[in-house]
């Protein structure tokens, strides 16, 4: 809390001379994953952000203000939880990374260390599928977070040990969104919060559009996987209150550019980055161009998802089908069988 408290402060001596003093809701928006941690994080941010001023103090004993957080719900977040579930491709790239010679390459040399954490920690790595269930990664960071409260670790939780976690924690992540057909896997995961970042920058040049920020509070993966999209990635795990930066600027001649700011230390300034093929200060045109490749049209197709409504509509024709067939044959019987009774002598009543 304290960490978002003062990146809030950050921010807001960041953007002084940009953002607004006082929250403006028409200026400002935040959204978070559906994680009551995340929810709590940006609270935590905009503590810091937004203290209220003049007319916004309502309590003078409590120089804080409410500020809507908006939450879209896990099964229906197609913007910030990666990665993002519902995606066949990207299981099957998954699996295929896991026994790729790249990945393959990477991870033999902690063959032997894999199995002796298994026999420390009593988990079942499942023949060391470190992708596919987080174990490793999350037994990492219950040692980071008990280390930083100054907990006592387990004897075999050495500063080697834990150096060595680390390490696969970082494979782990990179892994997950890149090592292996890390174009195609970024059209399916971090690319589509580039589009939608992308998208949000092209709308703010528009002179009538009054939003100035826009924030979100999600997870490591996410940063990893936007980074990695852009291949920007250092190769470490996002620390707490890590923050990606996305700026929008435009010089006297009316021409815009993007810069990419990363902070992941409070004590020194953000790092700038520079996607690979522009300059540090990339011109709006140039920097949609070069990530092109990574920005799907129909994210459910390549994904290999089947269309929903055209299988409902198949299915409507085909029973449409099957009952003007039944009726034929319905009618053909009942006039062959009329037939037979009046050929018997049959009288109908």
């Amino acid at each position: 809390m304290q960490q978002l408290f003062e990146l809030g402060q950050y921010t807001r001596k960041r953007y002084s001379n940009f953002l607004n003093s006082t929250y403006n809701r028409k200026e400002f928006y935040i959204q978070s994953t559906d994680y009551d941690r995340t929810i709590m994080s940006a609270q935590s941010y905009l503590s810091g952000l937004f203290p209220p001023t003049s007319s916004q103090i309502w309590n003078p004993e409590l120089l804080w203000q409410p500020i809507p957080v908006h939450v879209v719900t896990k099964s229906t977040d197609r913007k910030l939880l990666f990665p993002l579930r519902g995606c066949p491709r990207f299981d099957e790239l998954q699996n295929e990374t896991q026994t790729s010679s790249e990945f393959q390459s990477r991870i033999q040399p902690y063959m032997d260390f894999l199995q002796t954490m298994a026999v420390n920690t009593g988990l079942e790595l499942n023949n060391l599928k470190i992708l596919d269930n987080f174990q490793l990664w999350n037994t990492y960071d219950t040692l980071y977070c008990e280390s930083i409260h100054n907990y006592s670790l387990p004897v075999w939780a050495t500063k080697d040990t834990v150096g060595k976690m680390e390490k696969l924690a970082e494979l782990a992540l990179l892994s997950l969104f890149g090592v292996y057909k890390t174009e195609e896997k970024s059209r399916l995961q971090g690319g589509v919060l580039v589009n939608i970042i992308l998208n949000s920058i092209k709308q703010a040049t528009n002179s009538s559009k009054e939003r100035k920020m826009e924030v979100y509070s999600a997870h490591d993966t996410t940063i990893g996987a936007i980074q990695i999209a852009l291949n920007i990635f250092n190769g470490k795990l996002p620390p707490y209150a890590a923050c990606q930066f996305f700026e929008l600027y435009q010089d006297n001649s009316g021409r815009y550019s993007i810069e990419m700011h990363y902070r992941n230390d409070s004590s020194v300034d953000p790092y700038l980055l520079t996607l690979p093929g522009c300059t540090s200060s990339c011109p709006l045109e140039k920097f949609a161009e070069l990530v092109s490749p990574i920005i799907t049209e129909n994210w459910s197709k390549e994904c290999g998802n089947k269309d929903r409504m055209k299988d409902i509509y198949i299915g409507f024709d085909v029973a449409v089908g099957l009952l003007f067939i039944f009726n034929l044959v319905l009618l053909y019987l009942l006039y062959h069988y009329g037939r037979c009774r009046r050929r018997n002598n049959y009288q109908d009543i």
